[in-house]
């Protein structure tokens, strides 16, 4: 295997563990940062996806008490019952309007100046957000009702648009609709079990013709590097949320979109379609 493959399969990895449960869009950076290393033809779509499963296996393995308690419970604790149905009803939204809209969208928005512009406006949408007087009615996941789940659900659709940020608009769409931080943040690290592995397997599915055995090595050092730098994310997000708000990230979100915005209108770089 070409060393210069692999490098490039480890910075797309860490891009992608990253960036997945920050609010700054995975898939936005992940578009970006295979033009840039000129690893975006057929086969880097379908490696961008199947890495996307190290970062949520990142998850079970943070979160793995309070998911086997889910799963132990499920038959008959009613809080179990709760949480996981909370999961499912939040998870519908984004799914339907997936398998109706999805193609669209990957033909016409999965370009880097869409997503530089999906970064910009979220950003200020965070900013906006953070400004209002934040009135917490939800403290912890388990106190969440099945509309406040279906509101998130809404939420996370906003980001089948690249660059928006699917962390990004269900933490965001927590803390809008009553959550506290910690609880709005949780609830997007599980929300993103079922609505990316689902997402993942689907889309392996599809493009299975492009998979080959020859490209076991690369896929499997994006896997581990999304799996461990998700892991660095995830337990610093957490210590984060405790103390401070998401402004630093709306802020971010708007340098590096007005940055793509400028390298394509100066000429520096050919953002050209993939």
């Amino acid at each position: 295997m070409d060393p210069i493959v692999l490098v490039k399969a480890l910075i797309l990895g860490i891009v992608e563990g990253l960036t997945e449960f920050l609010p700054i869009s995975s898939t936005g950076h992940l578009i970006i940062t295979e033009q840039l290393l000129q690893f975006n033809d057929e086969r880097a779509k379908v490696f961008a996806i199947f890495i996307q499963l190290g970062a949520i296996l990142a998850i079970c393995w943070e979160y793995r008490e309070r998911l086997l308690r889910s799963i132990e419970g499920i038959r008959s604790e009613p809080q179990q019952q709760r949480f996981v149905l909370n999961l499912m009803v939040a998870f519908m939204p984004a799914a339907v309007l997936g398998l109706l809209f999805g193609s669209f969208i990957k033909a016409h928005l999965f370009q880097p100046i869409p997503v530089a512009l999906a970064f910009v406006i979220g950003g200020v949408l965070i900013l906006w957000v953070e400004r209002r007087e934040h009135r917490v009615s939800v403290d912890r996941v388990d106190d969440m009702t099945t509309l406040d789940a279906l509101k998130i659900g809404f939420a996370q659709a906003l980001a089948l648009i690249p660059g928006t940020s699917r962390s990004g608009s269900t933490i965001i769409g927590g803390l809008f609709f009553g959550l506290s931080r910690k609880a709005a943040t949780e609830f997007s690290f599980f929300l993103a079990i079922p609505t990316l592995t689902a997402a993942g397997f689907y889309d392996l599915w599809k493009h299975r013709a492009l998979l080959s055995h020859d490209d076991l090595e690369i896929f499997g050092v994006g896997f581990i590097a999304a799996f461990l730098s998700a892991i660095v994310a995830v337990r610093g997000l957490i210590r984060y949320v405790a103390n401070h708000d998401f402004t630093i990230f709306a802020w971010y979100r708007i340098a590096f979109g007005i940055l793509v915005l400028v390298t394509a209108w100066t000429g520096w770089i050919q953002w050209t379609p993939d």
